[in-house]
Parts: C-alpha cells; sequence; structure tokens
C-alpha cells in the first residue's frame, strides 16, 4: 500500500516476490553447483530426457533462452560428455541433441537433487497451502501478462 507523501506504509509486493525469486534462485544454483551442475545443465538435461533427441532450436525455446547462448551451454556439456549433436537428415539447419550414458547418470544425480532443494521448499506447508501458493503465483503471472498494472 503506497503513501500518498511518503514511502510505502508496506513494501510493494513486487519487491518482496523478487526478492524471494533472487533468493530461490540463488539457493538452487548453489545446491545444483555443489552436485555438479548448473541451472542450464540441469534445464538443458530435463528437457532432453524425455525424448529420443530434441531440436535445438525448440530446446531453446524449451529452456527459456536464446539460441546462441544454448549453443555455448551445449558446446561445454558436449565437450563433457553430456550430451552429442547432429545434424538433421531432414533439415541440414537443425542439430539434433541427445544426452549421452554420462548425461543420463548427471541427470539422476542433479534429480535426486531438484527433489531434495523442493522437499526443503515444501517443508511445513499443507498440500492446501502449496495449491493455494500456485494458485497466488499464477494470478501475480496473470497479472503481468496481462499488463494488469494500475497507475
Amino acid at each position: 500500500m503506497l503513501c500518498p507523501m511518503g514511502p510505502p506504509v508496506a513494501e510493494p509486493i513486487g519487491l518482496q516476490v523478487t526478492r524471494t525469486a533472487k533468493l530461490l534462485s540463488r539457493a538452487f544454483d548453489d545446491a545444483l553447483a555443489e552436485a555438479g551442475g548448473s541451472l542450464p545443465v540441469w534445464l538443458v538435461l530435463v528437457s532432453v530426457k524425455g525424448q529420443t533427441q530434441a531440436m535445438q532450436r525448440e530446446l531453446a525455446e524449451t529452456v527459456g533462452i536464446e539460441g546462441p547462448t544454448l549453443t555455448h551451454h551445449l558446446n561445454r556439456m558436449e565437450r563433457g560428455g553430456l550430451v552429442s549433436r547432429q545434424r538433421d537428415e531432414r533439415d541440414r539447419r537443425n542439430q539434433l541433441v541427445e544426452l549421452t550414458p554420462a548425461g543420463r547418470e548427471q541427470f539422476s544425480a542433479l534429480l535426486q537433487t531438484v527433489q531434495a532443494f523442493d522437499r526443503q521448499l515444501r517443508r511445513g506447508f499443507s498440500d492446501d497451502e502449496l495449491a493455494t501458493l500456485r494458485a497466488l503465483l499464477r494470478r501475480l503471472t496473470d497479472n503481468v501478462d496481462t499488463g494488469g498494472h494500475t497507475t
């Protein structure tokens, strides 16, 4: 709530959500790093895991990063033996990405870390509270997506 002549009486919800998101993101990144991974590596592994092969262009969209940034991560992951890439025979402009055995092992190791982090975040919440939290976060997202800000 904003006070007409001074600072906000309460911290704006957007600022509180932003601070919370940054804190959670750093903690998640730290947990993944401790397990030998990173957020981009996890996102690529989890996106490719459910498929035999993934097209690099579609993978960039799924992961939510630009193509050149994905290429950088894939180069590193390929050098590390986690993924392999080959040209699509039907369209030579596309590259197909697949997990190697080492990539599948890394996925399993990071999955345990992700699940442990999720359990940590859920601690002390009931199922109903988690459902409410998800609904509230969806509403915040909808408010931003639909330009729901007012002056």
